[in-house]
């Protein structure tokens, strides 16, 4: 534009004091005592116990495939809860559900803010997620979605943006704390003679809400104990946590905020969980011992791993058994840790194997938006193909994926749809996309129902099998393996391919054995013991397996090289291993071995 100042007062509209009552948002006001919870209370399942299912409200039932009668709503949500139910999901942590706008230069574009992370109402729940037959409906419907989550033993996780609101930068328009009080709810910087006027922006959204002023921390308090109080959610996964630690000259564990949510009644015992990073900061492990973390370096060793790079061994260590060099110096357990593969952040699991790089172009961004720090592989072939070969071993790749993130230690989380290897066509940064991209397409579930159902067993094994989800924080590395508090060495064991230790120094070593003994009964089996083997290489490996314990035999619960059907047994029907000192492992394939008593079966104690 000729002549344009970036800097020039009459674009900030901080500057601007005229009155915009006739512009901003209105509201309605809703009787929150007119809905029957119907006796609904918290489920307070523990930490370890949980599976979560990151998944966005609209896209879960958008598709015309869902068959609801609401599609994308908070009602149309209710109708799909079983399918949650029959994979064994007992947490779902929603994308944003705090009523958010829509930026200019994306409507432009004929794109919307599909994620949500753009919020403009802390206290209300996004209206378009209702079914707007009437007024205000969206309040009780989403209650009704809580209540109905929690009749079916599912928590209900809220993914929360207090570290930017929708206004923008000072380029951005006035909506609503921007009009209040702009000094107390943004952080502000500017040249060291003027007064502070620019947002800062550690968010890359174009502000940064201060969370070291009374005034802000007042508004997220308020916001949080409103959703639990009023809303009966269980807990809050906090978007680009890392901001609302910044005091001084960094990060504090100990920030205001944080202390505020401590000491507070109401919300002692929910979830809380950090996205540690934000545009300029990674704090993974640094935050305070009462919070769960995204664990980001188990995304990224897991990849690179199953993806076959060089090296990965000793890092997986730490991933498989909690992650303990990062939570276990405050004490914290494998519970704080996060895990997970996927995000709506980046590829799906379909696509992760389908992809070598990104395919962003819908975005109307030239493919330069998303990351390009993927560790994906396509397995041979760039996108969609009909070379059964190439599907074949997408799917083990995306089983071997599913395994290291279920069996390791520490609280998984799915993201919605890779139980049926859903796909955003390759677009690593689907924000924008509220189409058929992004909704899920429940055809493609009835297509992929042996993936599914691989899960679904992977999922309710881990919940029969007590030792996968235990507090104590295991550690690692290449000389020695013990338990956190070293009381018992000898319920964890590493191996190599041949017996020996892991060949943990050894960069071309793609081969890692864990064994995990139970002391105390596992689902009515009495003491036995867990053998994952993990091969991320090329080639057939001979695996030699440790004599089992006097009285016991070794058998096949899982491998990830067998076709649908045969990839997981069912529980009871685990098969005997013949002969019961070596197993040849297919190339890339993950293997999980339980040794127990000949005649005793899980399947009788599901």
């Amino acid at each position: 534009m000729l002549g344009y100042d970036p800097q020039s007062p009459l674009l900030d509209l901080s500057l601007d004091t005229r009155d915009d009552a006739a512009l901003v948002p209105k509201a309605i006001v809703v009787d929150e005592d007119g809905f029957d919870w119907e006796g609904d209370a918290p489920l307070h399942l523990p930490l370890e116990t949980l599976v979560i299912y990151e998944v966005h409200v609209k896209g879960y039932t958008a598709h015309p495939s869902s068959g609801v009668a609401f599609p994308g709503t908070y009602l149309g949500f209710i109708e799909k809860i079983p399918h949650l139910q029959a994979l064994g999901i007992n947490a779902v942590e929603l994308l944003p559900v705090q009523a958010h706008a829509d930026e200019a230069l994306l409507l432009d574009r004929g794109l919307f803010n599909y994620w949500g992370y753009n919020t403009i109402a802390f206290f209300a729940p996004e209206p378009s997620y209702g079914t707007r037959r009437t007024p205000g409906c969206e309040v009780d419907e989403f209650k009704s979605l809580v209540r109905a989550l929690h009749r079916a033993g599912i928590e209900v996780i809220l993914d929360v943006v207090f570290n930017h609101s929708a206004e923008g930068s000072e380029l951005g328009p006035t909506l609503s704390l921007r009009g209040v009080d702009n000094t107390s709810y943004y952080r502000l910087a500017g040249p060291p003679d003027q007064p502070a006027r620019y947002n800062a922006n550690d968010t890359g959204c174009g502000n940064t809400l201060d969370a070291t002023q009374p005034a802000t921390i007042r508004l997220i308090m308020d916001a949080l104990r409103y959703w639990v109080q009023v809303m009966h959610v269980d807990g809050f996964r906090f978007d680009l946590a890392a901001v609302l630690g910044r005091e001084g000259g960094g990060f504090a564990r100990n920030g205001a905020l944080f202390d505020a949510i401590a000491q507070d009644p109401v919300l002692m015992g929910v979830k809380l969980i950090a996205e540690p990073w934000d545009l300029g900061s990674y704090e993974v492990g640094n935050f305070p011992v009462d919070w769960s973390e995204w664990n980001g370096r188990f995304r990224d060793t897991v990849r690179r791993f199953v993806k076959g790079d060089a090296g990965q061994l000793p890092d997986l260590g730490w991933r498989l058994t909690g992650s303990a060099d990062l939570y276990g110096d405050d004490g914290r357990a494998p519970d704080n840790s996060v895990n997970f593969v996927t995000c709506h952040d980046g590829f799906t699991l379909g696509d992760l194997v389908a992809f070598n790089g990104k395919h962003n172009e819908a975005n109307q961004e030239g493919n330069r938006d998303g990351s390009d720090d993927n560790h994906a592989w396509n397995c041979g072939f760039e996108g969609p193909t009909t070379d059964e070969d190439v599907l074949a071993l997408r799917r083990r790749q995306a089983r071997n994926q599913m395994c290291l993130l279920l069996l390791s230690l520490g609280t998984p989380m799915l993201l919605g749809g890779d139980e049926f290897l859903r796909t955003q066509w390759g677009n690593n940064n689907a924000y924008c996309q509220d189409n058929p991209m992004t909704w899920f397409d429940w055809d493609q579930a009835a297509r992929e129902s042996g993936f599914t159902r691989f899960v679904a067993r992977l999922i309710a094994f881990t919940k029969r099998c007590g030792i996968l989800r235990r507090r104590s924080a295991a550690l690692v590395s290449a000389s020695e393996c013990s338990t956190a508090d070293a009381a018992d060495p000898s319920d964890i064991a590493w191996y190599g391919s041949d017996l020996g230790p892991p060949r943990w120094d050894d960069p071309e070593s793609r081969t890692l054995c864990l064994a995990l003994r139970a002391r105390e009964s596992v689902a009515g089996l009495g003491p036995c013991t867990v053998l994952m083997v993990f091969h991320a290489g090329a080639f057939l490996q001979p695996v030699r397996i440790p004599p089992a314990a006097d009285g016991m035999g070794w058998y096949r619960i899982a491998d990830t090289s067998l076709p649908d059907g045969e990839d997981f047994a069912d529980a009871g029907h685990e098969v005997a291993l013949q002969p019961q000192d070596t197993y040849l492992v297919n190339p890339r394939s993950t293997v999980l071995l339980l040794a127990r008593a000949p005649g005793a079966g899980l399947g009788d104690h599901a």
